[in-house]
């Protein structure tokens, strides 16, 4: 749900997607999803497009860390060029970041420190959801890099779809990745 409000352009969306993304601390994939990955699908500048041969563990040690760089990097660029702070609350991925240091500080405060157990868990299965998604979305795929050093134009052959209505009803039309 996060990913596919993250697409929208109402604000309101937009900001649906952070808190969505904040619940498991998972805020950075807003910004590298929609600016980073959806420029570089396919290529092996994407940390979030799985290579051939490259198993789901191997991946995750890349994507995960790969993506959150890359999106601490462009938003350092975008804030650079309006003349801000990283570390502005402009920033969109510290703006999650706050909400999801709220709502752990709150839940740990309203039931206790069992909730020490049941947070990273929690937090770990969403991010193992979305880094699953990435791996089985893309994996394999490659654009052609063109002679002028610059790759092919992203085609729905760049990433694998499943129109099962099962799938439709279950992930928010998520299944059908090269639609957006």
């Amino acid at each position: 749900t996060g990913h596919e409000l993250g697409h929208k352009k109402e604000a309101f969306d937009r900001w649906m997607a952070k808190i969505v993304l904040a619940v498991v601390g998972y805020g950075h994939f807003f910004i590298e999803h929609n600016k980073g990955h959806h420029r570089d699908v396919a290529t092996p500048m994407d940390p979030a497009t799985s290579r051939m041969g490259e198993n789901i563990y191997k991946f995750s040690t890349r994507e995960i860390p790969g993506a959150f760089r890359r999106a601490w990097g462009l938003e350092e660029q975008r804030l650079s060029r309006r003349g801000q702070s990283v570390w502005s609350f402009d920033n969109e991925i510290l703006q999650p970041m706050v909400i999801t240091v709220v709502l752990y500080t709150l839940l740990l405060a309203f039931f206790g420190p069992k909730m020490l157990v049941f947070l990273p868990i929690q937090m770990a299965f969403g991010w193992w959801q979305l880094t699953s998604a990435n791996y089985i979305e893309h994996y394999g795929l490659l654009r052609e890099k063109m002679a002028d050093g610059r790759y092919e134009h992203q085609k729905p052959h760049h990433s694998w779809n499943s129109n099962h209505i099962v799938s439709i009803w279950f992930c928010f039309t998520f299944q059908r990745h090269s639609d957006h």
